[in-house]
């Protein structure tokens, strides 16, 4: 699991334990998390040294400077030379607890498993009328179809061809 963060000192103590308990269900696989902090200039990292010192299946990375989040997704996945490749955003807005039925759908042999968002609560219209949009002209620009509110949300599979890793990290923004 690849985990790009960017000043989110706050949200990765509430973030973690829902992942380890989301991977804590999948006691047939080896797991890890990598987190990738790019270029945090609030307390991320000591959170994510505290995290990774308390739990074994934690990884860090951390960036020079604030590269944006693409970039700290790639850099994480480039690290990724085994098994599947999950990536979640450390804001919370991605539930770790959908992780085991992204893995259900790769075990029947999804090789791309996506997050769509049912509902934008909580959202502005402004932000929902941007959103919809964005996806409206994706659609027409991308020679691959980009289904409507999808965003990095995803587990990609070894089999999915290394390109294709690389354009869903830097191809849509949640």
């Amino acid at each position: 699991m690849v985990v790009a963060a960017c000043n989110e000192a706050d949200a990765l103590p509430l973030l973690h334990p829902r992942i380890q308990a989301a991977l804590a269900g999948l006691h047939d696989l080896r797991t890890r998390v990598l987190y990738v902090d790019d270029g945090s200039c609030d307390g991320t990292w000591p959170v994510l040294q505290d995290i990774a010192a308390s739990d074994p299946q934690v990884a860090l990375l951390r960036l020079s400077r604030n590269f944006g989040k693409e970039a700290a997704l790639t850099a994480g996945l480039d690290l990724c030379t085994q098994g599947a490749a999950m990536i979640l955003d450390a804001d919370g807005q991605d539930p770790p607890e959908l992780i085991p039925e992204f893995v259900a759908r790769w075990r029947e042999g999804w090789d791309d498993v996506y997050g769509t968002r049912v509902g934008r609560e909580g959202d502005g219209w402004m932000r929902r009328g941007a959103a919809a949009l964005f996806y409206r002209l994706i659609g027409r620009l991308s020679h691959t179809p980009v289904p409507a509110d999808t965003g990095d949300y995803r587990l990609l599979s070894p089999r999915a061809p290394r390109r294709r890793w690389h354009a869903c990290a830097s191809g849509t923004g949640s």
